[in-house]
């Protein structure tokens, strides 16, 4: 009994052992997403503005103009690599897209809460631990369906040839994807200049 209350004594203290981490949305890590937000919120606006042209111009381009809505996720989570981040880093775009482009702030804000959600959904699903590229085009293909569908009706593709149908939906494909290959490279060039340091 006495040896078992000398081993307890030596024992290291375990005080603080049931207490919650810090959380890991830490105020660096906000501010991170913010600088994303604002920087890829100002390409959405400008997005938002060329639709109406890109539309009554060179309608076959739209779903590339749509795609550009993937980088605040797509920077976001390569950059940091935690939970949330995806979302919240779209949310704040779609706040700036919106002081740009006011016409379009419900677009921006649905589609921030639609292409966010889906890239958080993707990455929750491996549980946040793999990061590797194939994860963040799985993604883009699920997000350009939806471009596809939304340049099907924009586009008024049922009144066009089948190989114009098939041209436009592809591209509409392929933008996001192409977007992603861009977040991607700008989030791992973010990475390595050690903006993913967080605080301790």
């Amino acid at each position: 009994m006495i040896a078992q209350t000398e081993a307890s004594a030596l024992a290291p203290a375990r005080y603080a052992e049931n207490v919650a981490p810090t959380s890991r949305l830490s105020t660096r890590v906000l501010l991170v997403c913010a600088a994303i937000g604002v920087a890829t919120g100002l390409l959405g606006g400008i997005a938002g503005w060329i639709t109406i042209p890109v539309l009554a111009g060179i309608p076959v381009i739209y779903g590339i103009i749509l795609g550009v809505h993937v980088l605040p996720g797509i920077i976001a989570q390569e950059t940091l690599r935690l939970p949330w981040v995806a979302l919240i880093t779209h949310l704040l775009a779609a706040l700036v897209s919106s002081a740009i482009a006011p016409v379009y702030a419900m677009q921006f804000i649905g589609t921030a809460i639609l292409f966010g959600g889906i890239q958080e959904l993707v990455a929750a699903i491996v549980r946040y631990r793999t990061w590797a590229a194939w994860r963040f085009f799985i993604s883009a293909i699920v997000i350009g369906l939806i471009v596809a569908m939304a340049v099907f009706f924009a586009a008024h593709l049922g009144a066009m040839p089948l190989w114009a149908q098939i041209t436009y939906l592809t591209i509409s494909v392929l933008g996001p994807v192409g977007w992603t290959a861009v977040g991607l490279a700008v989030g791992a060039g973010l990475r390595q200049a050690g903006v993913a340091r967080r605080s301790v």
